[in-house]
């Protein structure tokens, strides 16, 4: 295996985010610093969301990039690693700096990736048993495959009025009631 072929994300994805996260992935590859990224990015993330000031300064056109820059070195520097102080100048010196937290959750989707995590979500129109997401549970590790792990979320929706409906990464599969009803509904017409 190559030295790059090493370094590549384990997920093809494409678009704005996605390019800064692969940036960053490869470049926290190489350094052996996969976690400690994905750590400071969620924590990046947090602070947009818990903090309106610290929001307003990534989201904010006004400021230059001249000072966003500065601003970012000021808040991050001998704080985070040199990826994550990269990634954060490099938005900044772009005008990207709003689309830090999307970032932190694409970088986020290419380490689940990596430690062959999947995310399910079950929504159902009661709240599920022990035993129920469990057998769900081993369903759905059949369907993904043996070597890799399912993080299931439970939601519950009344509005489907029974059955369930099943979401694996892009893949919906709904085996609701509702659905069955508005189906036929549209069928007697």
């Amino acid at each position: 295996m190559s030295t790059e072929a090493a370094h590549r994300p384990p997920l093809d994805l494409h678009g704005l985010h996605a390019r800064y996260a692969n940036a960053a992935y490869v470049a926290a590859s190489k350094g052996s610093m996969l976690d400690t990224v994905e750590n400071e990015l969620a924590a990046i993330k947090l602070t947009a969301t818990k903090s309106p000031a610290f929001k307003s300064f990534l989201d904010n056109p006004l400021i230059s990039r001249d000072d966003k820059e500065k601003g970012v070195e000021e808040m991050f520097k001998g704080k985070v690693s040199n990826v994550t102080l990269n990634l954060m100048m490099t938005l900044a010196g772009n005008a990207r700096l709003s689309e830090a937290p999307k970032i932190a959750d694409t970088f986020s989707q290419l380490m689940k990736a990596k430690r062959g995590e999947v995310e399910a979500t079950i929504i159902s129109a009661d709240p599920l048993t022990k035993a129920q997401v469990t057998a769900i549970e081993a369903a759905m590790k059949n369907q993904v495959g043996k070597d890799k792990s399912v993080i299931l979320s439970a939601k519950v929706d009344p509005s489907i009025l029974g059955g369930l409906q099943v979401q694996i990464g892009d893949q919906f599969l709904d085996l609701s009631v509702g659905s069955k009803i508005d189906s036929i509904s549209r069928t007697a017409v």
